[in-house]
């Protein structure tokens, strides 16, 4: 099983039709797609900063706005199954189909360390692959990646959230960071002709 995350600003990039039909054609039974919250996301930055209501109500309604966009790509790529549960998704897997997480689990009653922006959904992303026993965790960004730097300086320049490198020590998988124009890459991993980028 693999967890792809596809970064929230993919979500008026014109590959992002192109990014679903390669995972629908080549990750049937194996991927798991997490959507990042994009502009659904900026949207709750935005009223929080004019509102200046508390992180609790800000986390909930970014993972809300996560999934939003995990609709939408349904929406656009219908042969992906939506699944809000462990369950679900090795439901959908088994019956040979691609999988898109509804992250609803990851909504709070109660403020903690996490209820936060310091973690995204790369984090999410992450903490799903983990409770899966994924065996690959890639994310697909739209910002320059320099894989010559460590996920802890990854953090710092914002590629990834600031406690995805804390979260990713110990993992028992393959991290890849992919750019958004790297489709053939992403194609390459899919049908095990590359076992690892970087």
């Amino acid at each position: 099983m693999w967890i792809v995350k596809l970064g929230g600003s993919l979500i008026a990039d014109p590959l992002l039709p192109q990014w679903l039909a390669l995972l629908s054609q080549l990750g049937g039974g194996r991927v798991t797609i997490v959507c990042g919250g994009g502009r659904f996301a900026d949207e709750v930055r935005r009223v929080q900063a004019h509102w200046q209501f508390d992180d609790l109500a800000a986390h909930n309604m970014a993972v809300l706005a996560m999934a939003q966009t995990t609709w939408m790509v349904h929406g656009l790529q219908p042969s992906i199954e939506l699944a809000s549960s462990e369950a679900d998704v090795r439901r959908v897997l088994h019956g040979g189909r691609v999988a898109a997480w509804l992250p609803f689990d990851w909504l709070r009653g109660q403020a903690t360390e996490y209820t936060n922006w310091g973690l995204t959904s790369d984090s999410i992303a992450l903490d799903l692959a983990r409770l899966l026993n994924a065996e690959r965790l890639v994310l697909v960004k739209s910002c320059d990646i320099d894989r010559s730097r460590s996920l802890d300086q990854l953090g710092e320049t914002g590629v990834v959230d600031t406690r995805f490198a804390a979260g990713a020590r110990g993992v028992a998988f393959p991290i890849d960071l992919v750019h958004r124009q790297e489709l053939a890459t992403m194609r390459a991993l899919l049908i095990g002709e590359v076992g690892a980028i970087g």
